[in-house]
């Protein structure tokens, strides 16, 4: 066994998907992820076989498991993808691309869909069949259980869901869903063989690598699977160190006890760009940064009050300072640059005569209202404290209540009225269902409208992506002028290597395939 590195430990760490912690859902050609061609680091463009790569992540603690439909925490998916594949996973633009599954087809009605797998082997060399698949999702849907993908999985009837051969199987589904294969790519919906159940001590997956050892809370130790369907890694080993303070995994690095650091402050980055020492990457788009309204209840049950903060925001003035300038302006939508994205509607800007107009007709030109936030996110305090100052310039009192980091994100989901609010990377599909609908569990702007829940169900049973895309657009415009999201930015997601590291992709946002892809990067 390998001794972790001896870091410090703080109890902060790296959520993934929703801020909320919900998990996500996620059609394409058989082609497999992107990855870069000469990455990161000063590796040059050639990959060179050999060596062990360090990587530092935030970590669990003494109850970390290698269990991957248990993964939360960014350092639990990077364990994950190591060891384990998923039928599909998410492309830098939140598609979902091919990985297990070979090709998949829709009949006409889209509730049945047909899976065929590549030939793939486990680290024992058993196949890869249909059985493992069925197994895989019916545990973790498991009601008995709290796994990740269980919400996402919810769409398949598993019961009538059966293999059809060694490598095909068709899914029933419970009703017409255009977006299966993201489905397929949620979080946390990777395969297992079909007796597996030592996870922790004997592991065995399809990944690129096997376990050599794991000490939870400190470090997993991972060999290159020469079998790999994807092909062999070009590293030799892969080792995963927990080090949740973000100055121990900077220094570490600097320090050269590990080549590979994740989750930095942009003032962290600023100032170890372009020395030499470390190199920077930046990944864009990976977090969305809004302000939450509660359209159920006043001031913004008036959709002109809501116009109204759209137009109060300075947008660049909250990502300069409350991000360091880390990030790009938003547009009060989620997903920018993703698939489905409404790019053709005109930028927001400050408009303050106009929000003072708007609020006077609304009865509230001398408006206050209280603004949750909280330490539990980098930037939110900084955001709030910017955002008071620009309201009180359309004559609104905006007092600034910091909540506690443990309950925040439940605290926020159905109490106050305005609140700071931030999700990672997923399909714009799936923040639609999870969070704008009816029925949606973690609808925190309570935007709550049939005739939206109804273009949602037609665009899920739309079988032409041109004219499906045309109502997510639909959908998207609304929410543009009325919604109750005021996303003002895009946090980059910061990541630091040793200038010899190779192969890191700077495309990718933080959850998609090519984030955290260790079976890419090389050693110069």
């Amino acid at each position: 066994m390998h001794d972790a590195i001896p870091f410090s430990g703080l109890r902060r760490r790296g959520f993934l998907a929703a801020a909320s912690g919900a998990a996500a859902l996620a059609l394409t050609s058989c082609s497999g992820g992107t990855t870069t061609t000469d990455g990161a680091g000063k590796g040059g463009a050639t990959p060179r076989r050999g060596g062990r790569l360090r990587a530092a992540f935030a970590g669990g603690g003494a109850s970390e498991t290698l269990d991957p439909h248990l993964a939360n925490l960014f350092a639990d998916v990077a364990r994950a993808k190591a060891l384990y594949d998923k039928l599909a996973d998410y492309g830098a633009d939140l598609s979902a691309v091919p990985r297990l599954a070979e090709e998949w087809k829709a009949n006409r009605t889209l509730d049945r869909w047909d899976v065929t797998l590549r030939e793939a082997t486990f680290h024992d060399g058993s196949p890869v069949t249909a059985r493992d698949v069925l197994h895989s999702y019916r545990r973790i849907a498991d009601p008995a259980q709290a796994f990740r993908a269980k919400a996402s999985l919810e769409p398949i009837d598993l019961a009538a869901s059966r293999a059809t051969g060694e490598r095909t199987l068709t899914f029933v589904l419970k009703r017409p869903t255009a977006e299966f294969p993201n489905v397929m790519a949620a979080f946390g919906a990777y395969i297992v063989p079909e007796d597996a159940s030592d996870f922790d001590r004997k592991p065995i997956g399809s990944g690129p690598f096997r376990l050599v050892s794991f000490a939870p809370g400190r470090n997993a130790v991972y060999r290159r699977n020469d079998a790999y369907w994807d092909g062999a890694p070009h590293l030799d080993e892969l080792e995963i160190v927990v080090a949740n303070e973000e100055s121990a995994r900077i220094n570490a690095l600097l320090g050269g006890q590990i080549e590979y650091a994740h989750e930095l402050a942009p003032a962290t980055a600023r100032a170890h760009e372009g020395q030499g020492q470390v190199e920077i990457v930046r990944l864009r788009g990976s977090a969305m940064q809004a302000f939450a309204m509660k359209t159920d209840r006043p001031p913004f049950d008036d959709k002109r009050v809501r116009e109204a903060f759209f137009l109060i925001a300075d947008r660049k003035e909250l990502v300069d300072g409350a991000l360091s300038g880390a990030g790009q302006i938003g547009n009060d939508l989620f997903g920018k640059g993703y698939e489905y994205y409404a790019d053709s509607l005109p930028q927001r800007a400050q408009d303050l005569d106009r929000a003072r107009s708007l609020l006077k007709e609304a009865g509230a030109d001398k408006l206050r209202v209280t603004l949750d936030t909280s330490d539990v996110a980098a930037g939110f305090t900084e955001a709030a404290g910017i955002f008071r100052d620009q309201a009180a310039k359309a004559g609104v009192t905006i007092t600034v209540k910091t909540g506690s980091k443990d309950s925040y994100w439940s605290d926020i989901l159905d109490s106050g009225t305005l609140c700071c609010y931030r999700s990672g990377a997923m399909p714009i599909e799936a923040h639609l269902s999870q969070r704008l609908l009816t029925d949606s569990t973690t609808n925190a702007t309570h935007w709550q409208h049939k005739d939206f829940d109804a273009l949602y169900q037609q665009a899920q049973s739309t079988r032409d992506k041109d004219a499906r895309a045309e109502v997510y657009r639909r959908m998207q415009r609304r929410l543009y002028t009325e919604g109750g999201f005021l996303v003002w930015g895009f946090a980059d997601w910061i990541i630091a290597t040793a200038p010899k590291v190779g192969g890191v992709e700077r495309t990718a946002p933080a959850n998609t395939l090519d984030w955290a892809r260790f079976d890419k990067v090389w050693l110069a």
